[in-house]
């Protein structure tokens, strides 16, 4: 028996179904946005069973290859992402750019209200203090990529309320820094997977129940003022984001 085909009996028949299904979309048989036929009709016709077939589209959705809609089925992934890393405070008006598209911004809107008890903590204020919301959804060559929702202190821009209008058109850091004269030492943020309920579809113009990766950041100025607490949902298929992580160093016995 050739050497190749006990190579190929040795893989797991999901790892085989998963080669396929990606030399497909490398080749362009399954190209981006197209839909994979159903199960019933996919499993048939690699000649595997359904569960088998599922182990592999879910390999080949962690890898951002494909997306899979409750409801809806399985979609190609648009090949073209956003890099970021997740050891860097990045904008994401700057990592788009960075990644060779055009930023835009959709559907802007700002306004004043309480603090809640949570969002008091996590800015430092007394519950009920105004806070400044700036909502976004941002856009990468015309396609909705974020939904943003930020939240400063009122009293960073009670003094130059124009300054909101401007947060709604340019990068919060930005008008941060060369309006407002604080600049962000560093942001403790925390990531999970979320499925988008039906405000954050919406918005996004995306299926009900799309996968998404939620990032929750306070930013803390140089003196350790936490001065920006972020919300952002982002296509989970848009964006590729690395980590840099550090060997355990040297040990001393």
């Amino acid at each position: 028996m050739p050497a190749g085909n006990v190579e190929e009996r040795a893989r797991p028949r999901s790892v085989q179904v998963r080669d396929e299904l990606s030399h497909r979309i490398d080749r362009g048989l399954l190209p981006a946005g197209s839909r994979l036929p159903s199960e019933p009709a996919l499993a048939t016709e690699l000649g595997v069973s359904r569960a088998t077939l599922r182990e592999a589209l879910r390999a080949l959705e962690n890898e951002g290859l494909v997306r899979r809609m409750w409801g809806a089925g399985t979609f190609v992934a648009d090949g073209r992402r956003v890099a970021n890393s997740l050891d860097a405070n990045f904008g994401v008006t700057d990592a788009i750019r960075a990644a060779g598209m055009e930023a835009g911004i959709e559907q802007a809107r700002h306004w004043m209200e309480p603090a809640t008890t949570s969002e008091a903590a996590r800015l430092e204020l007394q519950p009920g203090s105004d806070v400044l919301v700036v909502e976004r959804v941002r856009t990468a060559d015309g396609k909705p990529v974020v939904l943003s929702r930020d939240m400063l202190p009122g009293r960073l821009v009670a003094k130059q309320p124009h300054l909101a209008d401007e947060m709604l058109k340019r990068s919060i850091y930005d008008v941060l820094e060369r309006d407002l004269g604080i600049a962000i030492h560093h942001g403790v943020a925390s990531f999970r997977p979320v499925r988008a309920d039906v405000t954050v579809a919406r918005r996004l113009n995306i299926p009900r129940g799309e996968l998404l990766l939620a990032i929750w950041q306070v930013d803390f100025s140089d003196d350790g003022v936490p001065v920006l607490s972020s919300y952002e949902y982002h296509l989970a298929d848009a964006f590729e984001f690395t980590v840099l992580r550090r060997g355990p160093g040297r040990r001393l016995s």
